[in-house]
């Protein structure tokens, strides 16, 4: 890993561990606030991708990958991007401008998820007052996807609200949302960065 990628790792770590930790004492486990949240997406035709070359300026460019997968960047010309994570494909970016430019640091950021849309989508289910389901944005936590289905409505439970995250293996994990704590105390370490295919469910509570 380069310097320029291990600033810009902690500067994240540091932001994301500023606004999420532990899910408190509910039943469900505890979410790894640090972790990236599109860490390993993998590119598809149409996402838009910003490409930043570090004190290149000329270089630095934001292109859609092609329907053949590809991205056209200044001086090395098309470069694979398809099925490959933004890591990977800066990883080839900056190995191909080594023979242009001296000691090249090459950033990757995914800009728009315009492919596997529907597979990208944040639903919000439950006891707000509009259900929704919404494009993922980079960027967006739990907050933001509650606000966009309207807040919970009077029946609802929020401390009792549920992240149910897809995982590799398969499983689908539960993790515990203190959404009242968020919204009414503006205490914000449950406020969890979402990732695309993510479900936030907000039960009503018992009468």
């Amino acid at each position: 890993m380069t310097t320029f990628h291990r600033l810009a790792a902690l500067l994240l770590t540091g932001l994301l561990a500023g606004c999420a930790s532990s899910a408190g004492t509910h039943a469900a486990p505890q979410l790894d606030s640090t972790v990236m949240a599109v860490t390993d997406y993998r590119i598809g035709v149409d996402d838009q991708l910003k490409v930043s070359v570090w004190q290149n300026p000329d270089l630095s460019v934001t292109v859609p990958v092609r329907p053949d997968g590809k991205i056209t960047v200044p001086l090395i010309g098309d470069v694979q991007a398809g099925g490959e994570t933004p890591d990977a494909v800066a990883a080839t970016i900056q190995e191909k401008l080594k023979s242009f430019v001296r000691d090249p640091q090459v950033a990757v950021i995914l800009t728009e998820l315009r492919s596997h849309e529907y597979l990208s989508r944040i639903r919000v289910t439950g006891a707000v007052r509009n259900p929704v389901s919404l494009p993922y944005r980079q960027g967006m936590t739990i907050l933001d996807a509650v606000l966009a289905a309207g807040g919970t409505n009077e029946f609802a439970a929020p401390d009792k609200t549920e992240l149910y995250r897809h995982g590799g293996d398969g499983v689908t994990q539960a993790y515990a949302v203190r959404l009242g704590r968020i919204l009414q105390q503006g205490e914000l370490e449950t406020n969890y960065p979402v990732q695309p295919g993510d479900v936030v469910t907000v039960p009503q509570r018992a009468f």
